[in-house]
């Protein structure tokens, strides 16, 4: 006898990516999997997405407030129905195959609390030159971690409907790190994959200040939840990483020095530029394969920007961390797991 064919819930929270809509509603409702309804959440976009999605047949939720993607997303699995959720950002395009493949993964995997979809080196969208660096980063950093992750990667990831509703609601009082946290919660109970059997194309950011100025502070946010559990996260936070921003931290105070020591003073960035550059060499080695010479070096630019970002988001948060109680208990006080059966 044929088994029935699981329901799938495709959550998508959205705040002004009406642009992108036009792509990514039309590729949801063109999947193959039978039973699928999409659950279309605004959190009160001031652009015509609410507009471009009526238009595309995909009734609209709102929240009641503009409050971030986990009140979006946890209003979207409230009124799901399906005993699959599937989240997806509003600005990442599915192939048609998508839905199907995140059920059978999870029914392949049933002792894990969710799989985690990788994103696509080509963006939605070509945009800018940033927007390139920034997918090709995104890219390399999911597929050289596939496996075993500790925190949710929500553009595309697919639980057990009953997993959600042990785990409990995303955090909503965090705007920028709901997907770490909620990740520490699952892990606890559930391993997470993250796997490149489903993924999708995604509009990124397409100017420089706007995404740096994000990456510092998630960066920044981070730092409570990193003293508690001391430890980065399992994935792609990888120690070599982190030394990378070090390394751009280092070889950008010491550029003076040349000044000072003369041409002998150029000797300390340039070794640790090629420092910071061993810290991933992978990733540059993939960029240079599928990019050229050309696009590496302004890669390897973005990355540089990047990584001070990241590690003066750290110092910040570091900083806030010692002086602010209120900062160190960011992550408490939030939706804790159903109790497990005795």
């Amino acid at each position: 006898m044929t088994p029935p064919v699981p329901t799938v819930s495709v959550v998508v929270p959205n705040y002004n990516h009406a642009d992108s809509l036009r792509l990514t509603l039309p590729a949801l409702l063109a999947q193959t999997h039978p039973a699928t309804e999409i659950v279309f959440v605004d959190d009160r976009s001031t652009d015509d997405s609410v507009a471009v999605a009526r238009a595309l047949g995909v009734p609209v939720l709102s929240t009641p407030r503009n409050g971030g993607p986990a009140l979006a997303r946890n209003l979207g699995a409230a009124h799901a129905t399906g005993e699959v959720l599937l989240f997806v950002d509003s600005d990442v395009e599915l192939p048609p195959d998508t839905v199907a493949r995140a059920v059978a993964l999870l029914a392949a995997d049933p002792a894990a609390g969710a799989v985690c979809g990788t994103l696509d080196e080509v963006p939605l969208v070509r945009d800018s030159l940033v927007q390139e660096c920034r997918c090709l980063q995104a890219h390399w950093w999911r597929i050289s971690s596939l496996g075993d992750v500790s925190f949710l990667f929500t553009a595309i990831c697919a639980m057990p409907a009953r997993v959600f509703a042990e785990i409990g609601p995303f955090h909503e009082g965090l705007r920028q790190t709901e997907e770490v946290e909620y990740g520490e919660r699952m892990g606890a109970r559930y391993p997470i994959r993250l796997t490149d059997a489903i993924h999708g194309r995604h509009r990124d950011d397409d100017r420089l200040w706007p995404m740096l100025r994000k990456v510092f502070h998630r960066s920044r946010l981070r730092m409570p939840l990193y003293v508690r559990r001391r430890r980065a996260a399992q994935g792609f936070e990888t120690a070599a990483r982190m030394w990378a921003s070090v390394t751009a931290l280092l070889a950008t105070a010491a550029l003076p020095l040349p000044l000072l020591l003369g041409p002998a003073g150029a000797l300390p960035s340039a070794a640790l530029a090629v420092a910071f550059l061993a810290c991933d060499a992978g990733m540059y080695r993939f960029v240079l394969r599928r990019r050229g010479a050309g696009l590496l070096v302004a890669f390897v630019g973005v990355q540089w920007l990047i990584n001070l970002a990241i590690v003066a988001g750290a110092a910040a948060g570091a900083a806030q961390w010692l002086f602010s109680r209120s900062f160190r208990a960011l992550y408490e006080g939030g939706p804790q797991p159903a109790a497990v059966p005795a």
